[in-house]
């Protein structure tokens, strides 16, 4: 006699078919405690008007209204720290993640608005950041007493195969204008009304092609020219200049790794004191040295007042800019001397002024030689570094826009959203006070 089978158990098992209705709102689905409302509480108190006087629909007059511009910046904000700096993935955010539709509140965005957002902002994202350190400052929350610099070299969008010599850089101008001239043709006799808009477009990207190709020739024969002033004063070597046919602001740079690619150098400039970012400077520049000084005029000119000390690395203190920033502004200059150890070892005082040393750099010299300013120098790479540590955590290592303009905007973008957090907390601390 068999033996039964034992019933099989009853389960509650997934209806995946069957509508709901959520009757919660927005607001209520999103956790009080979500970084969303940090950013947009912090957005909503900034002064955007620089981009509200832009718009031209205004009430009482026909025209679209655009989209909210804290709605934006908002967005771009939680994408930064989230380490996502592609417009397209962003969109999609949008319409998939709680805390970016908490942002949007029902407003439609589409990935073409973010990118024009971040890309066409960057005067207006300069500002912002004069505005809010400035403000910081006048809650004497950010004492700017003392300052370190340091840059980060990020990788371009310009692929290395994109880097062409003169001579092939003007058959690419040949074919790119040949390109242009057909397809305007194509336009001119094509009566449809669909096609002519698609061909117009195809003649428009044919068109940006050839002014970057001849955007490239130009920064190609400049380079050339500050090589030739190069091996006239240093005797350096002669090599082929090439330029991107794709990003012609990009340059072939030696990373953190000893490799070289195309890349960018962004500079951070750093409150020891508080953490907070008080200016930034892009450049194409492989080299650290001379970009103390513009950094300096840049920080005098945002906020009309001048640090007392700067914190470079060696990199930065060439013996000019030394001079100038602890002569001319007046700030006292923490920066390691080259080769001490190895004139230490020979029996050498590194630290004493040498004959032709000028008073700046005498002083300077001396200074390093104190156990009090190696103790302040210690500071640059627990501010200055960490920043760059953020930013790369925050998805800055390598960029999806080209030019300089457009990657000043983005270091901008992640200055700002490097910013917020220690605001936060700095003004809690302020009110436990």
């Amino acid at each position: 006699m068999s033996t039964p089978s034992p019933p099989a158990p009853r389960l509650r098992l997934a209806q995946r078919d069957q509508m709901q209705i959520d009757e919660r709102s927005l607001n209520q689905l999103l956790q009080p405690d979500d970084h969303a409302r940090v950013i947009w509480a912090y957005v909503a108190q900034l002064d955007l008007s620089p981009l509200l006087v832009r718009i031209k629909a205004v009430h009482g007059h026909a025209g679209s209204p655009p989209i909210d511009p804290r709605i934006s910046l908002s967005l771009w904000i939680l994408a930064t720290t989230h380490g996502v700096g592609s417009a397209r993935e962003l969109d999609r955010l949008t319409a998939t993640h709680l805390s970016y539709q908490w942002l949007c509140g029902g407003v439609s965005v589409n990935y073409h608005t973010l990118s024009d957002f971040r890309s066409l902002h960057g005067e207006f994202l300069d500002g912002l950041l004069t505005q809010t350190v400035a403000t910081l400052v006048n809650e004497g929350l950010v004492p700017l007493h003392e300052v370190a610099q340091d840059g980060v070299r990020v990788r371009a969008h310009a692929g290395a195969n994109t880097f062409r010599r003169e001579a092939s850089l003007q058959e690419c101008l040949a074919q790119a204008q040949a390109q242009v001239e057909t397809l305007r043709g194509q336009v001119d006799d094509d009566a449809g009304a669909a096609s002519r808009r698609q061909q117009a477009a195809r003649e428009r990207a044919a068109r940006e092609r050839q002014e970057r190709i001849e955007d490239a020739l130009a920064q190609r024969q400049e380079w050339a020219d500050r090589q030739r002033e190069m091996i006239a004063e240093k005797g350096a070597k002669r090599k082929e200049p090439r330029a991107s046919t794709t990003d012609p602001d990009a340059r072939t740079l030696r990373m953190g790794d000893g490799g070289t690619r195309p890349a960018f150098n962004i500079q951070y400039a750093t409150d020891t004191d508080s953490g907070i970012v008080v200016a930034v400077d892009v450049g194409n520049v492989g080299s650290d040295s001379g970009q103390m000084l513009p950094m300096v005029e840049q920080i005098d000119e945002r906020y009309e007042q001048k640090p007392a000390r700067m914190l470079v690395d060696g990199d930065f203190a060439t013996l000019a800019d030394i001079e100038a920033v602890q002569t001319q502004h007046g700030i006292d200059v923490y920066a390691p001397v080259r080769n001490a150890a190895t004139e230490q070892a020979k029996g050498n005082d590194p630290y004493r002024p040498k004959r032709n040393d000028t008073r700046g750099v005498a002083t300077w010299r001396v200074r390093m030689g104190t156990e009090e300013a190696k103790a302040i120098y210690k500071r640059r790479a627990s501010t200055a570094e960490w920043v760059n540590a953020r930013v790369r955590n925050n998805g800055l290592q390598q960029l999806l826009v080209r030019g300089l303009k457009k990657v000043r905007a983005t270091a901008l973008l992640h200055a700002l959203t490097s910013n917020l957090m220690p605001t936060m907390l700095l003004r809690a601390r302020r009110a436990a006070a």
